[in-house]
């Protein structure tokens, strides 16, 4: 027996919108998904584990790797580096693993011309001010930091008509349900 493609799932949404809470109940609730885990030049936030959350590396190291290719997509949000490796992604793909790769907008612009058969999903907040009420929540930004990402959230906005499905995340079980149902939708088609 042949061994299905895995899906590769593109998750995006701004700052704060809650991609990781709603991205661990999808691990939790459908064993066949695998998160790639991205490299960032970032430092870690308070909880962080590294190589779980991010692979937390330097400038120099990063682009060392990009420069030699191993990387599927790479952007800079806020000032930092972000990427995803091509070789963890492949690894899963070809073992039969759905794949989610959690990246910003400039990101998934890469991806798209890359990968054409990848699933895209926008998770959106339910209103503007219920985004900034979250990120304000996190107390892990200052208020210049907050404010530039509520201007970056605004950008990312504007490309969620890009994405194959916009699911709102209004409650984090519901949201929940409706991508695994995009997921398993994908599935069905496939074969």
């Amino acid at each position: 027996m042949t061994t299905r493609r895995g899906l590769l799932i593109v998750i995006s949404g701004p700052s704060g919108v809650g991609k990781d809470t709603l991205i661990q109940r999808l691990l939790k609730r459908d064993g066949n998904l695998s998160k790639s885990v991205s490299f960032t030049t970032r430092p870690p936030r308070p909880g962080e584990v590294a190589g779980v959350d991010y692979v937390f590396t330097t400038r120099p190291e990063f682009e060392l790797a990009r420069r030699e290719g191993k990387l599927l997509e790479s952007a800079e949000y806020d000032g930092h580096l972000y990427a995803t490796s091509a070789n963890m992604v492949e690894e899963f793909r070809s073992a039969g693993r759905d794949t989610i790769l959690k990246i910003d907008v400039q990101g998934a612009e890469q991806v798209r011309k890359l990968v054409p058969d990848a699933l895209f999903i926008f998770i959106a907040p339910p209103s503007m001010d219920e985004l900034g009420q979250r990120l304000k929540k996190r107390k892990t930004e200052s208020e210049s930091d907050l404010a530039a990402r509520r201007e970056i959230a605004k950008t990312e906005m504007s490309y969620s008509p890009r994405y194959d499905y916009i699911v709102i995340n209004d409650d984090v079980d519901r949201a929940a349900d409706e991508v695994l149902r995009i997921i398993r939708g994908a599935r069905e088609r496939q074969t």
